[in-house]
């Protein structure tokens, strides 16, 4: 054998070893992080567009089509009829900043939309919590907590509507007995805080199963490790569970945003139809009247476009101000 060289002399001929049936020569050569990774390749173009199809025929008649239309009417006036357009470029939009109507109804989605995000994550983060400490009945536990997940948003909608009714519901009799005067009929408040619950209770099972999926993943290690050094149950979640579940926290803040601007219109609509005298006419349920029960489509998407603007620029805000403080590592 001559220097370094991999070869054997075996019977007068030289032969390189071999190592698992490879030349050695070959293993010499280093080979790249994503040598391993599984490719798929498709020898017939078609069929990797036929599995794409569906989505594609999704997005473009529920999302591209109506999207395309609700910019094509936002610059013109429409008679009920659909049969006359005339362009009017950026008026729509500027009688919609200068109506009062519309800027309460912008007032109230945006509280709306906070308070149901911070109490929702709250109680669902809490249940979750409290999920280890149930030691009997936790698949009842479980049960009772992700139960308004199956409920449509119109039936528990019109539940909580039958519940706090001024004249039949239970807790409306029970805060009567109290002597507060609970109408959510005829005072706006009372309309706004039954909505948001109604709301709370319907969104609150979503994030408990992200937030359970999420403490489980958390290194039982970490948390005995707490617990030998004098850790109390709500010391071990604040300092070692929370900050490990971040991701999963910013994400579901980001859903219940957009909970809030969208997902509420079956509520709203079951519970008060956004009155009484427009106070829970969010924007998203204005879209609605303004589109399909007063006939003003021009003004219904012109909302629809400044909705879209509001959600997206909120969702990068979110992104800008709250992920550079989410920890990814474990």
């Amino acid at each position: 054998m001559r220097g370094n060289s991999p070869v054997q002399v075996i019977g007068g001929a030289p032969r390189r070893l071999r190592i698992l049936g490879r030349p050695l020569s070959r293993l010499a050569t280093a080979r790249s992080p994503e040598a391993g990774l599984k490719a798929a390749h498709f020898n017939k173009p078609w069929l990797a567009a036929l599995l794409v199809a569906p989505q594609l025929l999704i997005l473009l008649f529920f999302f591209f089509i109506p999207s395309y239309k609700a910019l094509s009417l936002a610059f013109v006036q429409v008679d009920p009829f659909g049969g006359l357009q005339i362009f009017v470029g950026l008026k729509n939009f500027q009688t919609l900043l200068a109506s009062p109507e519309y800027r309460s109804s912008a007032l109230f989605t945006l509280w709306f939309t906070l308070f149901q995000n911070i109490a929702t994550l709250g109680l669902a983060g809490l249940f979750a919590f409290a999920t280890d400490f149930v030691i009997r009945g936790r698949a009842i536990y479980k049960s009772i907590i992700l139960m308004p997940y199956a409920i449509a948003p119109v039936i528990s909608g019109v539940l909580w509507a039958f519940l706090f009714n001024p004249a039949v519901g239970p807790i409306a009799q029970f805060l009567h007995s109290l002597g507060i005067a609970w109408d959510p009929n005829r005072r706006p408040f009372d309309a706004q805080i039954l909505v948001t619950i109604a709301s709370i209770w319907k969104n609150v099972c979503y994030d408990y199963i992200f937030l359970v999926a999420a403490l489980l993943a958390v290194p039982a290690s970490l948390l005995e490790a707490a617990k030998l050094d004098g850790a109390g149950p709500v010391r071990r979640f604040f300092t070692i569970s929370l900050p490990l579940v971040s991701p999963t926290v910013f994400f579901l803040v980001v859903m219940n945003f957009v909970y809030g601007l969208f997902e509420t219109f079956g509520i709203i609509a079951a519970v008060t139809r956004g009155g009484p005298a427009g106070a829970t006419n969010s924007l998203v349920y204005k879209v609605y009247q303004d589109g399909f029960v007063q006939l003003d489509l021009g003004s219904s998407a012109a909302q629809s476009v400044i909705l879209m603007i509001v959600a997206v620029l909120f969702t990068v805000l979110q992104f800008r101000a709250l992920e550079r403080k989410v920890n990814y590592q474990v």
